[in-house]
C-alpha cells in the first residue's frame, strides 16, 4: 500500500506516542537508550521523523537492552507489548519491538509467519564487538548469517536485490531455501545460534563501568549463549559495538554513550552521545543532504489498523 500524507501522520504520531512510553520507562528504570537509525537522523536534520520514514527505532547495548525486555513491560503496563524473539518465536527479527496494542502493522512477511504485529518501535541490542579484526568479522558474519535463516525460515517471499529474470530466479531460490530451512531447523535454535555469536566480543573477568555505572553481565542465556555464572563482560574503553541482526556499521563506545538528550517532535528524547559522529558514520558525510525522490523509500504494511 501507498501512504496518504494524512495516514502516514497519523502513523508517525502513534509511534512518537511509543516512543515517549519508551523514554519514561526508561527514566523510571534508569536505562540508558538512544534513537538509532533513520530516527537519529531525523532527529538532528529535521527535528522530528524524516518526512517519508514509517517506521521509528532505539538502540540499547545489550546488557541495558536485558534489563528492557525484563523490566520494561511492567511499566509500560498494559497499551503496549514488548515482543521479542523469546516472547514470540514468530519474530524474524533478532531484535525486539514495543507495539502499540490495538493496531496493526501487517507486512506479507508477518502476515505469513503468523505474527500479529502491530504499530510498533524497532529496539535494537548492539553487542560488543572482539577486540581482534578477525574475530569480529567472524562474529558478525555468524549473526548475519542466523539472521538469514530466520527470515527464510519464517517466510518464503523474500525481498531480493535484482528485477527481471535473475529476481525471478533469487525468488525461487527463496522458496526452496524456505522449505529446506523449514525442515532442517526451528525458531528456537537459529535464536540460540544467534545469541552464541553474539555473546563472542565479551571478555573475561569482572563487570565494566559505563556511563557512570555498571554494565552488568548480558544475560543471552536465554538465546542459547553464556550462562549467568560464565557471563562475561563488556569492556568499554576503546572497545566497539555494533547490532547484529544487520551488517550493521561499528561504532566506539563513546560515540554511543553516555546518551544525551535530543529534540524530537517537540519531545525531549535520548540520543547517542555523539550524534554528529554516529550519523556520518551510518550514513556517510552527505547524511545532511536530502537524497533523491526515487530513494525516499519507506515500509508500507499491505494491512495497517489504528
Amino acid at each position: 500500500m501507498d501512504y496518504e500524507a494524512e495516514t502516514l501522520r497519523r502513523l508517525q504520531l502513534a509511534e512518537l506516542e511509543i516512543l515517549r512510553a519508551v523514554d519514561e520507562a526508561c527514566s523510571q528504570l534508569g536505562i540508558p537508550y538512544f534513537l538509532d537509525g533513520g530516527t537519529a537522523l531525523g532527529a538532528v536534520r529535521h527535528g522530528g521523523f524524516i518526512p517519508w520514514d514509517d517506521d521509528a527505532d532505539v538502540g540499547m547495548l545489550r546488557p541495558h537492552y536485558e534489563r528492557f525486555l525484563a523490566e520494561a513491560p511492567a511499566v509500560l503496563g498494559p497499551r503496549f507489548v514488548v515482543a521479542s524473539p523469546r516472547t514470540h518465536p514468530q519474530m524474524a527479527g533478532m531484535f525486539a519491538k514495543v507495539m502499540l496494542v490495538g493496531t496493526a502493522f501487517q507486512t506479507r512477511e508477518t502476515l505469513e509467519a503468523g505474527f500479529d504485529q502491530g504499530v510498533f518501535v524497532d529496539v535494537f541490542p548492539y553487542d560488543c564487538l572482539a577486540s581482534d579484526s578477525r574475530a569480529a568479522a567472524r562474529q558478525q558474519r555468524a549473526c548475519r548469517r542466523q539472521q538469514s535463516l530466520s527470515y527464510l525460515y519464517h517466510s518464503k517471499h523474500i525481498t531480493v536485490p535484482h528485477g527481471g529474470v535473475l529476481g525471478a530466479c533469487e525468488r525461487l531460490a527463496c522458496r526452496a531455501a524456505h522449505r529446506l530451512v523449514c525442515s532442517a531447523t526451528s525458531p528456537q535454535a537459529i535464536a540460540a545460534r544467534f545469541g552464541r555469536a553474539a555473546a563472542a566480543g565479551a571478555t573475561r573477568g569482572g563487570a565494566a563501568k559505563a556511563g557512570g555505572g555498571v554494565l552488568a553481565a548480558s544475560s543471552v542465556s536465554e538465546l542459547g549463549g553464556l550462562t549467568e555464572g560464565q557471563a562475561e563482560p563488556m569492556t568499554v574503553e576503546g572497545s566497539r559495538w555494533a547490532t547484529l541482526s544487520y551488517a550493521g556499521t561499528a561504532f566506539p563506545y563513546e560515540v554511543l554513550a553516555p546518551a544525551r538528550p535530543i529534540a524530537f517532535e517537540g519531545a525531549t528524547l535520548q540520543g547517542p552521545a555523539q550524534p554528529e559522529a554516529f550519523l556520518e558514520a551510518l550514513f556517510g558525510p552527505t547524511w545532511t543532504q536530502l537524497p533523491p525522490e526515487s530513494q525516499r523509500r519507506n515500509h508500507a504494511p499491505v494491512h495497517l489498523e489504528f
